[in-house]
């Protein structure tokens, strides 16, 4: 197991070395989409929660710190859709791309070490647990389950 942890924080390392000095370059041709993906999430997430304060208060607000562009990232994406559909009204999940400007402060507000990390609310917004790494649906949802999601 640490060897594994050993590992994946060398990849880890060597992705956001590569993306931090490399950002400049693909700013130039592809930082558009990307910025436009995360734009368009955030705003997603800006509607829902007008939407949600004038209906119910979500049980849970669950918050992943990734990149589009990290691997082990683009696989909490289908979890985060399930969620998102099969626990709707009771968790909020929210996506911060944190290598781009947009994301970059909820990094530092969060105090993020790896990507992905996942960041669990209450209802008062207030973390109750945090998970680093790829995180697996049935243990995830585990965590929701102890603020009484059903």
């Amino acid at each position: 197991m640490k060897i594994l942890k050993s590992v994946f924080a060398v990849i880890f390392f060597v992705v956001f070395v590569t993306a931090t000095y490399g950002e400049k370059k693909s700013d130039k041709s592809g930082s558009k989409s990307l910025q436009t993906n995360n734009t368009s999430t955030n705003q997603t997430v800006k509607t829902n929660k007008v939407k949600q304060n004038k209906k119910i208060k979500p049980k849970v607000t669950f918050i992943e710190l990734g990149s589009v562009r990290c691997i082990p990232c683009r696989m909490m994406q289908p979890i985060m859709e399930d969620i998102k559909k099969e626990y709707k009204g009771q968790v909020e999940v929210i996506f911060y791309d944190v290598w781009t400007e947009e994301g970059r402060p909820y990094a530092m507000k969060y105090g993020i070490r790896v990507i992905p990390t996942q960041i669990f609310l209450d209802s008062t917004g207030k973390e109750y647990f945090r998970h680093e790494g790829y995180f697996p649906k049935e243990e995830l949802v585990e965590i929701l389950k102890t603020k009484g999601v059903k």
